[in-house]
């Protein structure tokens, strides 16, 4: 994954081959307090996307310490059938989702 910055940047995932997918075009960028990115799966039909909120926050300055916030919304746009979903009604997946998103900041702290 390839995040380009900027109020005009996008997120794609390039491949080996070349190619690449646009996970999502940049849609509010406000540093050093967030930006907001379209986020859509290969899978997802033309007119299906939704949004992820990013959020950074200042908790301390000794040490230095920052709180990252990320809200998806969207997900109630794509149907359960739909591979990104598992099949899993909008409440199941949403735990799961969250759980995903906290594994995956999680390890970048670790980082």
């Amino acid at each position: 994954m390839v995040f380009e910055t900027g109020p005009s940047g996008r997120l794609v995932e390039r491949y080996d081959d070349g190619t690449e997918f646009e996970i999502g075009a940049v849609r509010a960028w406000d540093p050093p307090h967030g930006f907001v990115i379209g986020w859509r799966q290969a899978g997802f039909e033309a007119d299906q996307d939704t949004e992820l909120h990013v959020s950074f926050a200042a908790v301390r300055d000794d040490p230095p310490s920052t709180r990252v916030s990320v809200q998806h919304f969207g997900w109630d746009t794509i149907p359960p059938e739909n591979a990104a979903r598992h099949g899993f009604p909008l409440p199941v997946f949403s735990l799961r989702f969250a759980q995903w998103w906290r594994d995956q900041l999680a390890a970048l702290a670790a980082h």
